[in-house]
């Protein structure tokens, strides 16, 4: 039996405004940096996911459970306690570049990190890649 969608949806918020608004300074200029490091990385614009979610492309998923939705296919989130960065559909295979990126933790599919200024935006270009090859190959992304 099929469960509900995600809670989390594509929204036609304007992501411009919403990283604007994001109070605390240094973090506003490490999202605003994000996006456009993610507009340069994937080439696609991005989309808001829920009230804060940034999304760089989408796929869809089916599981054998009956489940399936979609969802971005990477991004990321300004949080209050660090920026959140969303590489799906994890982390299985990507500890050499792990291993460059810098002073980072790990979530189930996230990044967290403090601060851009701690981290190797090389390393981090290559783990965006590295995930959206690595969806790519379980469910096709289309750009958004």
């Amino acid at each position: 039996m099929p469960r509900d969608p995600n809670k989390t949806q594509a929204t036609d918020a304007d992501v411009t405004a919403f990283l604007r608004s994001v109070e605390h300074s240094q973090r506003r200029a490490d999202a605003l940096a994000l996006d456009a490091f993610f507009r340069k990385v994937t080439g696609w614009q991005p989309r808001m996911w829920g009230p804060s979610l940034v999304g760089y492309g989408q796929y869809h998923y089916s599981y054998a459970s009956g489940r399936e939705d979609g969802f971005l296919a990477t991004g990321f989130s300004p949080r209050k306690a660090s920026l959140s960065i969303y590489i799906l559909p994890g982390f299985a295979d990507f500890g050499a570049i792990l291993d460059r990126l810098g002073k980072h933790k790990l979530g189930k599919s996230c990044l967290y990190v403090n601060k851009l200024a701690d981290i190797d935006m090389s390393a981090l270009a290559d783990l965006v890649r590295a995930g959206l090859d690595d969806l790519n190959r379980r469910w096709p992304v289309e750009p958004t």
